[in-house]
Parts: C-alpha cells; sequence; structure tokens
C-alpha cells in the first residue's frame, strides 16, 4: 500500500492504464470464445437439424412411452405384481449372463492385443518411426468404427451369435485401451530402462524387469474402466444380433411388450451399477497401491 501511494499520479496512471487495458483484453478474448463456442453450437444444431420448437412439442410422447413401460404394482398385491411384471426372469438373466460373458471375452482379447501393441506405439521405447506409425494407426482404426458398426459386420461374416459381439468389442477396445496403454507407457520414468540397458538387457527384458512394473497398476485401473464401458455396449449388440440381453431389448420395444422393456431396462441397470460399484472400489485400491509405492 506504501509503495503504491508513493507512486507520483502520472506513474499511478500509467499502471491504472495499463491494468485497465489487460483487464480489457481479457474480456474481449472471453466474449470472443464465448461467441465462437455459441457460434459453433448454433451451427452444429442447424446442421444435425436439432429444432428446439420440435423437442418441445414432442416430449410428452417420452414421457407418455416412459409411463407407459411403467408396471401397475399395487402394495396388496405387490409380490405377486413383480412375479408377473418377471414373468419371464430366468430367460432375462440367461441373456444377463451371455452379456456378461461377451463383455468380458471382448475386454480380455482387446486388453491382451492392446498390451502387445501399445509398447509399440509408445515413442520412448521404440525410435523406430514407422513401426510406431504403423502400431499406432492400427489402434485408432479399432477404436475410430463404432462396436455396433463392427457387430453388424461380423454378424454379416459369421452369422448371428454372441461371437459376433465378442469380436466387435475386442476390436473396439483394442484400439481404445491400446492407446491408453501406450500414453502410461509414454509418461513413465526413463532410469530403470536405461540401467537394465546398460547392464546388457534386451528390449523385452527391459520390459520385463523395467516398464511393466511401473505401468501394471494403471494398466488393471484402465481395462476395469474398460469392462464397466463394455457391459453398457455388450447390452445393445442384440439389436444387431450379436447376442445378448439387447436381443430381449429390442424384441420387447418392436412388439410393444411395454412392461417387458422396463423390467429389462432395470436389470440392466442394475448390473451396471454393480460392476461400476464392484470395479471402482478395485481401481481406487490399485491407484491407492500406486501411489503407496
Amino acid at each position: 500500500m506504501s509503495v503504491v501511494s508513493s507512486l507520483s499520479d502520472e506513474r499511478r496512471r500509467s499502471l491504472t492504464s495499463v491494468y485497465d487495458e489487460a483487464v480489457r483484453g481479457k474480456r474481449r478474448r472471453l466474449i470472443l470464445f464465448l461467441a465462437v463456442v455459441v457460434g459453433l453450437a448454433i451451427l452444429a444444431g442447424w446442421t444435425a437439424d436439432v429444432r428446439l420448437l420440435a423437442l418441445a412439442e414432442n416430449i410428452g410422447r417420452f414421457t407418455s412411452y416412459i409411463g407407459r413401460i411403467l408396471p401397475d404394482l399395487s402394495f396388496a398385491t405387490f409380490f405377486s405384481d413383480v412375479a408377473a411384471w418377471y414373468w419371464d426372469f430366468g430367460g432375462w438373466l440367461g441373456l444377463l449372463v451371455e452379456t456378461l460373458l461377451i463383455a468380458y471375452l471382448g475386454t480380455l482379447l482387446g486388453g491382451l492385443a492392446a498390451f502387445l501393441l501399445c509398447f509399440l506405439a509408445a515413442s520412448n521405447l521404440v525410435p523406430n518411426a514407422p513401426l510406431r506409425f504403423a502400431a499406432k494407426r492400427t489402434l485408432e482404426v479399432c477404436r475410430t468404427v463404432p462396436e455396433i458398426v463392427f457387430a453388424l459386420l461380423f454378424v454379416i461374416a459369421f452369422g448371428l451369435g454372441p461371437m459376433a459381439g465378442v469380436l466387435a468389442i475386442a476390436l473396439h477396445t483394442t484400439g481404445a485401451l491400446g492407446k491408453l496403454f501406450a500414453e502410461v507407457v509414454e509418461n513413465i520414468d526413463m532410469k530403470p530402462i536405461e540401467g537394465v540397458r546398460a547392464a546388457g538387457g534386451s528390449w523385452v527384458q527391459a520390459i520385463r524387469y523395467a516398464v511393466l512394473p511401473q505401468v501394471l497398476p494403471n494398466f488393471a485401473s484402465y481395462a476395469l474402466l474398460r469392462f464397466e464401458i463394455n457391459v453398457r455396449g455388450a447390452s445393445v449388440m442384440g439389436f444387431v444380433g450379436a447376442g445378448g440381453i439387447g436381443q430381449a431389448l429390442v424384441t420387447a420395444i418392436r412388439q410393444f411388450y411395454y412392461s417387458d422393456v422396463s423390467a429389462i431396462l432395470l436389470l440392466i441397470i442394475l448390473t451396471v451399477v454393480a460392476i461400476d460399484l464392484g470395479t471402482e472400489r478395485v481401481r481406487h485400491r490399485l491407484i491407492g497401491l500406486q501411489g503407496a509405492h
């Protein structure tokens, strides 16, 4: 305060002017940024034919459908109502288990492929640019095509059934996990690798003894997160005939079995929530273990 008060009036006015100009510049940039965001949002909405008036006019249809799929439950006959609501519980449970197995197998196969490819895509491990380029582009292709499109292609190639769903999830998981794994590898401490190589260790031995101890907790954490995502993805594979609970769901939607739709959706939601809670605890434990080291 004493420094400011000791300034001459001219110097104070000069500093105030510079400060005001800096504040105005910040505001101009903020306004320009907001204008660009709003402009792009309007352009995207116009291109995608998003009409707010149509949304407001037809929102009632959505709420009406939600109302129709809800079951009639009364307190006096609650258990018999729930039994009637879940009249095909055994069949749906079997399809749900199939969905979980599709997600599990797809995550396992995709995770193994991602594990092998991520080291070739890491710039700090592979100096050969063409090899790194090929590995990265392969991962990009795998994760660029949506799982449902892969599933449709595999259904055409191999026929209806869970195998198409497993292959679709495995391929997409390879691309998604491979990128995450490669980024983890690129951020490791290089000193242990230099130590192994200085002792005459090969490239494979450097990965085994210097890289894996640093990256495994993150790899496991990302794989569990991917399994959660894949359970949700596997739930809609049945829409294109690739097995799982989605098959029963799309049949119920098409044939207007309203209460069946809500029963299947509730089963899927409860399963996903249970898996989310379980894997979240494991992931936090893995991250905690990594932090402790």
